[in-house]
């Protein structure tokens, strides 16, 4: 026994993930009623890591920033730009597929209990009550937004206070961090809970009717990852980004696509960003950002669902249309929350766009929630594991433009 726990800590963390995914898939296979009590394992891990997350971002936030020293550059105007530039080009790309082959939907699922929001407004709105939310509120909701916002006002205001303090507010960081690698290192067992619960419930066979709806959505997720992330990464850093963008997708990727939740994924990339070596001030801030604004799977998931409903419905797109909706599913996916299927909520917002009703909105909601299975997975880990890449990007760009080695720690 004691050699067996010696080999298994001799792997890495990727590997032992994969054991347990393929442990959890046999045993859902195999014996789905004598391995249910698993599944608890699986709600504890992503538990414990959405309640450790708030306020691991809450005090990283707030230490990064307190402890700033003046002519310290960080890179957040260009992770931003690589944010909204990322998203805006699936959102682009979503919609060219769209067309390209067109899905036409079943409109039978409703989507029960729950509430759409009514337009643009609503949603910028939402985001900005959520910057000034009470801030043990948002601490208590995982309100990321909200925790930046106070995060960032607290770090600022603590600027000019005694070392004693800061170096406080550093060891708590430094402590949540390290119940955070904690966590993490159940990830194997939580893992394999997370994907017997997944096809023990739902099957392969509920989603095969959907499987043209899928293969879109899929293909379009997986054509953002392999060819339009690594493209925008070879024009800033001008090597082969495949070491990188394939090193995110193994680290980041594989637990997001089974927590579902960039939120609950934000302590795995900030651990990912310490193994690239990034600079902490930068990271700490941009990735519980990019949990919230870096949606290109999201804007792939309303652009693809909006315009099946259109194809469905027999509506006419001019492009001019189509380049609006590109726009509109870029906006709406930076509205999206970071928890499992937020992005199907912001679908009727963009049906309006085309005068489609919202209770055929909603059952196109009904479809999204059958078949996000997968393409919620799918989604979070392109969202999740792409804030890792952007923020190494940003930070990689900066040192060739200083002329220094970029290296992408094995």
């Amino acid at each position: 026994m004691k050699n067996l726990m010696k080999k298994w800590n001799e792997l890495s963390l990727v590997k032992q993930i994969i054991v347990g995914l393929i442990i959890g898939i046999i045993l859902a296979v195999a014996i789905p009623e004598a391995a249910k009590p698993i599944v608890i394992i699986g709600s504890l891990f992503v538990g414990a890591l959405k309640a450790v997350a708030p306020i691991l971002v809450f005090f990283l936030v707030m230490s990064a920033i307190a402890q700033h020293k003046a002519g310290h550059e960080t890179n957040m105007k260009s992770i931003i730009v690589l944010y909204l530039l990322g998203t805006f080009l699936a959102g682009l790309l979503a919609v060219v597929a769209s067309f390209m082959f067109p899905v036409n939907l079943t409109l039978t699922a409703n989507a029960e209990n729950v509430t759409a929001p009514g337009g643009v407004a609503e949603v910028l709105k939402s985001l900005l009550m959520n910057i000034v939310d009470n801030p043990v509120k948002a601490l208590y909701n995982a309100n990321y937004i909200g925790i930046l916002s106070w995060a960032l006002l607290l770090g600022f205001a603590l600027r000019n206070a005694p070392d004693s303090t800061k170096i406080m507010i550093s060891n708590f960081s430094e402590a949540v961090s390290q119940i955070v690698k904690w966590v993490i290192n159940f990830a194997p067992l939580g893992i394999m809970g997370l994907v017997f619960d997944a096809i023990a419930t739902n099957g392969i066979e509920s989603l095969l009717s959907y499987g043209q709806l899928l293969a879109v959505l899929i293909g379009c997720m997986a054509f953002v990852a392999l060819v339009i992330n690594p493209i925008i990464v070879f024009a800033y850093i001008r090597k082969n980004p495949f070491p990188l963008v394939f090193k995110c997708l193994k680290e980041s990727g594989i637990t997001a696509f089974f927590t579902r939740s960039s939120a609950a994924n934000i302590p795995v990339n900030m651990s990912l960003c310490e193994k690239l070596g990034l600079d902490k001030d930068t990271y700490s801030v941009s990735i519980p950002l990019g949990a919230t604004i870096n949606m290109a799977g999201a804007a792939v998931t309303i652009a693809v669902l909006t315009l099946a409903a259109v194809h469905t419905l027999g509506i006419k797109v001019d492009i001019g249309t189509a380049i609006i909706l590109s726009v509109l599913s870029a906006i709406c996916a930076c509205g999206a929350s970071g928890v499992a299927g937020g992005s199907l909520l912001l679908i009727p917002l963009a049906c309006s766009l085309f005068g489609i009703q919202n209770d055929i909105a909603m059952k196109v909601v009904g479809v999204g929630f059958i078949v996000g299975v997968l393409q919620d997975s799918c989604e979070t880990a392109l969202n999740s594991s792409t804030d890792v890449i952007f923020t190494a990007t940003a930070e990689f760009a900066k040192r060739r433009k200083e002329g220094k080695e970029i290296v992408i720690n094995r």
